[in-house]
């Protein structure tokens, strides 16, 4: 067997997006460049990686094996290049994160001036969903991710950094806006706009109000924060949101915050790795720049965080 890290990098990307269009993208190639390193794999393998199934690509047994052995090569690859750019010191490395959708409202923020105090570290940025958070962490395909409540059936270290109070928006001319001390079982009078099912927003808020005994309306179901805001701001509901994710629209007097009691829900930040991964000493930085600076670095001032808190795996 002759095959080389090259084909084993383009055939990880070609599986993990089933696709020879992303995987081109990511990898900066041509889609003929893609297949040919493909062919050439299966060529010295003498199996088949993929199958074809109309305009789809699915994995084949060989596919899933080979994919398995794949990622864990690249991924002793990475952890080997952390270690020799620890021992060379932080000039140059690289940090691959991935952050919830909300938390891409501060984030950039945080890594403009990580990559200013670093400049030869290079950042490699994921913003998604909290179920493909969770994947990349049981898959180990990031040094560590940006979230809220992380879940207990996993084994994972998570350090809150900074708090993230959850808040219910409407228009400035809902009839509400001006009141103060909104009792919790008005909000059963309103519908609200609310994220898909599995998101972190979504998962604090109905747990909130099932504790309280308050029996909400939900109408449309939006998957996106920008979604939700445009869709408060034309009178279609309330939102419930991150208080990060609507600054600018509460300074420009496009929503306001009801005062309503109990809230704002309380929840945190957190930056999350899997339980006793070796960070790069690249990682190990950022993630102390996010415990010790994100705060002051964005005006939040003092805040009174939990302890971090070290999450096992259940027994089987």
């Amino acid at each position: 067997m002759n095959i080389t890290l090259r084909q084993l990098r383009v055939f990880s990307a070609v599986a993990r997006h089933l696709s020879f269009t992303r995987a081109a993208e990511e990898l900066c190639l041509t889609q003929p460049a893609v297949s040919m390193q493909v062919k050439q794999l299966e060529s010295q393998l003498d199996v088949s990686l993929f199958e074809h199934l109309g305009k789809k690509i699915y994995l084949t047994e060989m596919g899933r094996e080979v994919y398995h052995y794949s990622r864990s090569v690249l991924q002793q690859l990475d952890e080997l290049q952390g270690v020799l750019n620890s021992l060379k010191g932080l000039g140059k490395g690289k940090l691959k994160i991935s952050v919830a959708s909300t938390a891409n409202y501060f984030i950039p923020v945080l890594l403009a001036g990580f990559c200013q105090r670093y400049p030869g570290v290079t950042v490699s940025l994921d913003v998604t969903n909290r179920e493909t958070l969770l994947t990349q962490l049981a898959e180990n395909e990031v040094d560590m991710v940006v979230m809220g409540q992380p879940p207990d059936d996993m084994d994972l270290g998570a350090d809150p950094f900074m708090e993230n109070p959850l808040v219910i928006v409407a228009p400035p001319e809902h009839p509400l806006a001006k009141d103060k001390k909104i009792p919790l079982q008005r909000l059963e009078q309103e519908v609200f706009l609310v994220r898909e099912p599995g998101s972190g927003t979504r998962i604090a808020m109905e747990r909130f109000f099932a504790q309280h005994d308050v029996h909400i309306t939900t109408g449309m179901e939006v998957g996106s924060n920008e979604a939700i805001k445009q869709s408060v701001q034309a009178g279609l509901g309330l939102g419930l949101l991150s208080r990060d994710t609507v600054e600018m629209e509460l300074a420009l007097g496009r929503l306001v915050i009801l005062n309503v009691s109990e809230f704002p829900i309380m929840r945190y930040w957190y930056v999350v790795h899997r339980q006793g991964k070796r960070l790069s000493m690249v990682a190990q930085t950022f993630k102390d720049y996010l415990l010790q600076e994100s705060p002051s670095l964005l005006g939040k001032g003092e805040q009174k965080l939990p302890q971090a808190r070290i999450r096992e795996a259940h027994s089987a």
